[in-house]
Protein backbone atom coordinates (compact mmCIF):
# COMPACT_ATOMS: atom_id res chain seq x y z
CA UNK A 1 0.00 0.00 0.00
CA UNK A 2 2.81 2.52 0.49
CA UNK A 3 4.12 3.87 -2.80
CA UNK A 4 7.15 5.99 -3.59
CA UNK A 5 7.11 7.28 -7.17
CA UNK A 6 10.23 9.25 -8.15
CA UNK A 7 10.50 11.40 -11.26
CA UNK A 8 13.96 12.86 -11.84
CA UNK A 9 15.48 14.98 -14.56
CA UNK A 10 18.87 13.25 -14.37
CA UNK A 11 19.73 10.41 -16.75
CA UNK A 12 19.46 6.81 -15.56
CA UNK A 13 21.43 5.88 -12.45
CA UNK A 14 23.86 2.99 -12.27
CA UNK A 15 22.17 1.06 -9.46
CA UNK A 16 18.50 2.05 -9.52
CA UNK A 17 17.34 -1.30 -8.12
CA UNK A 18 19.51 -0.91 -5.04
CA UNK A 19 18.12 2.59 -4.40
CA UNK A 20 14.54 1.37 -4.80
CA UNK A 21 15.03 -1.65 -2.57
CA UNK A 22 16.59 0.45 0.18
CA UNK A 23 13.76 3.00 0.00
CA UNK A 24 11.25 0.15 0.12
CA UNK A 25 12.60 -1.34 3.32
CA UNK A 26 13.13 2.05 5.01
CA UNK A 27 9.62 3.26 4.10
CA UNK A 28 8.06 0.06 5.43
CA UNK A 29 9.97 0.49 8.67
CA UNK A 30 9.11 4.19 9.09
CA UNK A 31 5.42 3.69 8.35
CA UNK A 32 5.05 0.41 10.22
CA UNK A 33 3.75 -1.36 7.11
CA UNK A 34 4.66 -4.82 5.76
CA UNK A 35 7.26 -4.42 3.02
CA UNK A 36 5.43 -6.99 0.91
CA UNK A 37 2.93 -4.19 0.08
CA UNK A 38 5.46 -1.42 -0.66
CA UNK A 39 5.93 -0.32 -4.28
CA UNK A 40 8.78 1.88 -5.50
CA UNK A 41 9.22 3.45 -8.91
CA UNK A 42 11.94 5.55 -10.52
CA UNK A 43 11.65 7.44 -13.80
CA UNK A 44 14.85 9.18 -14.89
CA UNK A 45 15.40 11.55 -17.78
CA UNK A 46 12.08 13.34 -17.24
CA UNK A 47 12.17 16.87 -18.72
CA UNK A 48 11.60 19.17 -15.73
CA UNK A 49 12.17 22.70 -14.53
CA UNK A 50 12.41 24.06 -11.00
CA UNK A 51 12.98 27.67 -10.04
CA UNK A 52 12.88 28.62 -13.70
CA UNK A 53 15.83 26.45 -14.80
CA UNK A 54 16.63 22.91 -15.93
CA UNK A 55 19.33 22.06 -13.38
CA UNK A 56 18.83 18.56 -11.89
CA UNK A 57 15.53 18.34 -10.04
CA UNK A 58 13.16 15.73 -8.67
CA UNK A 59 9.50 15.21 -7.77
CA UNK A 60 8.50 12.40 -5.43
CA UNK A 61 5.03 11.10 -4.58
CA UNK A 62 4.56 9.17 -1.35
CA UNK A 63 1.16 7.56 -0.87
CA UNK A 64 -0.08 5.28 1.86
CA UNK A 65 -3.18 4.07 3.63
CA UNK A 66 -2.79 5.77 6.99
CA UNK A 67 0.56 6.39 8.70
CA UNK A 68 1.26 9.72 6.97
CA UNK A 69 0.69 12.01 9.92
CA UNK A 70 2.78 15.14 10.43
CA UNK A 71 5.65 13.51 12.33
CA UNK A 72 6.08 10.71 9.82
CA UNK A 73 6.04 12.97 6.77
CA UNK A 74 9.01 14.86 8.22
CA UNK A 75 10.93 11.61 8.70
CA UNK A 76 10.02 10.35 5.23
CA UNK A 77 11.05 13.68 3.71
CA UNK A 78 14.46 13.45 5.38
CA UNK A 79 14.89 9.83 4.25
CA UNK A 80 13.86 10.47 0.64
CA UNK A 81 15.87 13.67 0.24
CA UNK A 82 19.04 12.12 1.62
CA UNK A 83 18.72 9.08 -0.65
CA UNK A 84 17.96 11.22 -3.70
CA UNK A 85 20.97 13.43 -3.01
CA UNK A 86 23.32 10.49 -2.37
CA UNK A 87 22.18 8.37 -5.32
CA UNK A 88 21.04 10.88 -7.95
CA UNK A 89 23.10 13.93 -6.96
CA UNK A 90 19.99 16.12 -6.72
CA UNK A 91 20.12 18.55 -3.77
CA UNK A 92 17.30 18.45 -1.24
CA UNK A 93 16.38 22.04 -2.09
CA UNK A 94 15.56 20.92 -5.66
CA UNK A 95 13.26 18.08 -4.58
CA UNK A 96 9.53 18.38 -3.95
CA UNK A 97 7.65 15.60 -2.19
CA UNK A 98 3.88 15.23 -2.34
CA UNK A 99 2.26 13.16 0.42
CA UNK A 100 -1.16 11.56 0.14
CA UNK A 101 -2.93 9.58 2.83
CA UNK A 102 -5.32 7.44 0.77
CA UNK A 103 -8.55 5.97 2.22
CA UNK A 104 -8.37 2.14 2.20
CA UNK A 105 -11.51 1.92 0.04
CA UNK A 106 -9.72 3.93 -2.69
CA UNK A 107 -6.62 1.73 -2.92
CA UNK A 108 -7.05 -1.31 -5.14
CA UNK A 109 -5.00 -4.51 -5.15
CA UNK A 110 -5.50 -8.10 -6.18
CA UNK A 111 -8.95 -7.52 -7.65
CA UNK A 112 -10.30 -5.75 -4.57
CA UNK A 113 -9.51 -2.83 -2.27
CA UNK A 114 -7.99 -2.58 1.19
CA UNK A 115 -11.19 -1.19 2.71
Amino acid sequence: MPLINIQASVPAVADANSLLQELSSKLAELLGKPEKYVMTSLQCGVPMTFSGNTEPTCYVEVKSIGALDGSRTQEVSELVCSHIEQNLGIPADRTYIGFEDVPARLWGWNGSTFG
